[in-house]
């Protein structure tokens, strides 16, 4: 499913962040199933943590929520039993490393594989310990372990990133926290050119600064897809934020 997207649609993908158990614990799957019925492409479902260093305020106070109401991993499994027979897009779990690592990296690989998650994004999870220690456990289970890229990348790594991946290469439009505003300047669109031009055999996507149709616009001219993460968190605390989902998703596709 996971490779199907990318060679179906190649152009202009949108994927949605959102936390899991915000802004109810059990608003997560119907989040998802309004998500796809608007447009998104894939998703990326957040796993909360305590101390989520790369995340802004937005997504962070999402986190606080909802490790009040009650999420944790064993949780959202047992939540995502009932993922496909309402979704049928690509899944991706986003988080960090310490919670996986309590539940069991096995553990958690084969909980992906029965609740039908197609990959995962640990910002925290370095490349070198992810080959040494666990490629071998998420190839086992068919989960893609997805790589992210700054403008400080080398060359070298990037290529060692795009040989390890089996999905996508996440791309990140600066090195600062999520939530703010994606500005393509000189500096910028040299990055992204240079990504672009380096033909990696698997898609690009940008992160970190999508919140509009203007910034999706601007990075998927440079990348196959485009994340927004902070800009629907913040529809999420609308008190009838499942009808605000599909204006949004129009607003950001028109």
């Amino acid at each position: 499913m996971k490779e199907n997207i990318f060679k179906s649609k190649q152009k202009k993908l949108l994927s949605i962040y959102y936390t899991a158990g915000y802004p109810t614990l059990e608003s997560t799957i119907d989040i998802a199933a309004e998500l796809e019925k608007s447009g998104a492409d894939f998703l990326e479902i957040g796993f909360p943590y305590s101390d989520p260093v790369a995340d802004g305020p937005v997504i962070q106070n999402s986190s606080e929520v909802a490790l009040q109401n009650g999420m944790n991993l064993k949780v959202l499994f047992e939540q995502l039993k009932a993922l496909r027979s309402r979704v049928s897009i690509p899944v991706f779990l986003m988080g960090y490393f310490n919670p996986v690592l309590q539940y069991g990296i096995e553990n958690f690989c084969k909980s992906c594989q029965e609740v039908g998650v197609d990959g995962v994004i640990i910002p925290d999870l370095p490349m070198y310990e992810y080959e040494d220690l666990y490629e071998r456990i998420f190839r086992q289970y068919g989960i893609s372990n997805i790589f992210l890229v700054t403008p400080q990348t080398s060359a070298e790594r990037i290529r060692k990133i795009d040989k390890l991946s089996t999905s996508f290469v996440y791309l990140l439009s600066s090195n600062a926290t999520t939530g703010k505003k994606l500005e393509v300047g000189e500096s910028s669109a040299v990055y992204f050119q240079r990504m672009k031009e380096m033909e990696l055999k698997n898609p690009l996507v940008i992160g970190f600064g999508i919140s509009n149709a203007e910034t999706f616009a601007k990075a998927t001219a440079y990348a196959h897809g485009a994340i927004i993460g902070s800009a629907f968190v913040k529809l999420l605390s609308a008190p009838n934020y499942l009808q605000e989902i599909g204006p949004f998703i129009e607003n950001i596709k028109s």
